[in-house]
């Protein structure tokens, strides 16, 4: 149901974004927390600001309205994926090829549970760091970008 519900908006974002070309659609998420949350990160090469945010998610929410596809009561977020963004989907892998990762697995692999490395690829079986560091993908349980205070 979410995933389905995620895919329709990512469908709905996608045809709004031709008004606005320079951002870029990063990921679409439904969740509930305390409350149900529909997340909308969006990106673009000088960084989002209010304004692109504001502008998104008046245009997506008219549509939400309109097509009422979604039963449950929810809060639209349209922001930023932060500086250390989770990347979770091959295009995420593909954008972010060259910089530095961490890596949680869900259990040790080679002997331990986090990785940090230079992310240099990925197949459908693996998370390749640091050129030669293959991490089984099933064993992955969030990638996101390094940061350094």
């Amino acid at each position: 149901m979410n995933a389905k519900i995620e895919e329709r908006v990512e469908e709905i974002v996608r045809g709004l974004l031709p008004a606005q070309p320079e951002l870029e659609l990063v990921d679409v998420e439904y969740v509930r927390e305390r409350d149900r949350y529909l997340r909308v990160y969006i990106d673009k090469e000088a960084g989002i600001d209010i304004e692109d945010c504001r502008t998104l998610s008046e245009r997506l929410e008219e549509i939400l309205d309109r097509e009422d596809f979604i039963a449950d009561a929810y809060i639209l977020e349209v922001s930023s994926p932060g500086l250390d963004r989770v990347l979770r989907k091959p295009r995420d892998f593909d954008r972010e090829r060259g910089k530095t990762v961490d890596v949680t697995l869900y259990a040790p692999h080679a002997g331990k549970k986090n990785f940090t490395g230079v992310l240099a690829g990925h197949d459908e079986t693996a998370l390749i760091l640091d050129g030669d560091v293959r991490i089984p993908m099933e064993q992955v349980s969030q990638v996101r970008l390094h940061v350094e205070f």
